[in-house]
């Protein structure tokens, strides 16, 4: 894994424990040598990780739409920042980039993004895992929803699979890297009928 692309919010949360996972994520990559792609800003858990990378002397690139760049506050000591027309064009780019997706605790954005990048994976328009970084229970309610869908017959065991879940980072990057999809999603992404 090359490249990791992490989705997060561009606020900092109410606990300070958000912030602090995204600080040790950003030191863990760099200290890995994984490069993260993420959305471009300076502020919130984004910009926490962003940071916590470069300072740590790791590679930083950020993608951020043109019309994003003033509110999300455009963070400008990246290693490189990419400017795009749109927030499709954003996830695209971002998903180009990277060899695998995690999600840090966020609201709508982020969760549009993750959820995207699994259906993507589930779809098997890439072949590349998902992680949810589950900080302090965060993403607990979304994983009861996932778990009813399951069992409501609305998701797959092996789509489900995609989506990777640790609260430790170290772990989560671990699982990521000795992920391999689920033969159906190979075979998809390779144009083959699952």
């Amino acid at each position: 894994m090359r490249r990791l692309c992490v989705y997060a919010g561009a606020s900092a949360g109410e606990d300070p424990i958000y912030a602090r996972a995204a600080r040790e994520l950003g030191e863990l990559l760099a200290a890995s040598g994984i490069g993260l792609v993420y959305g471009g800003a300076s502020i919130g858990l984004m910009g926490a990780v962003a940071d916590a990378v470069l300072e740590a002397g790791g590679e930083a690139i950020g993608v951020i739409p043109t019309g994003l760049a003033r509110r999300e506050v455009a963070h400008g000591g990246l290693t490189e920042l990419r400017t795009v027309d749109s927030m499709h064009d954003r996830k695209a780019t971002m998903s180009e980039l990277s060899d695998a997706f995690l999600a840090l605790p966020g609201g709508l954005g982020t969760l549009d993004e993750l959820l995207e990048a699994a259906t993507w994976s589930q779809l098997g328009i890439h072949a590349k895992p998902c992680g949810l970084l589950n900080v302090a229970g965060y993403w607990d309610s979304l994983l009861a929803q996932l778990d009813r869908a399951g069992a409501d017959g609305f998701l797959r065991a092996d789509h489900r699979s995609v989506l990777l879940v640790e609260s430790d980072a170290a772990t989560l990057l671990e699982e990521l890297r000795r992920w391999s999809p689920p033969p159906a999603i190979w075979r998809a992404s390779a144009g083959e009928t699952a």
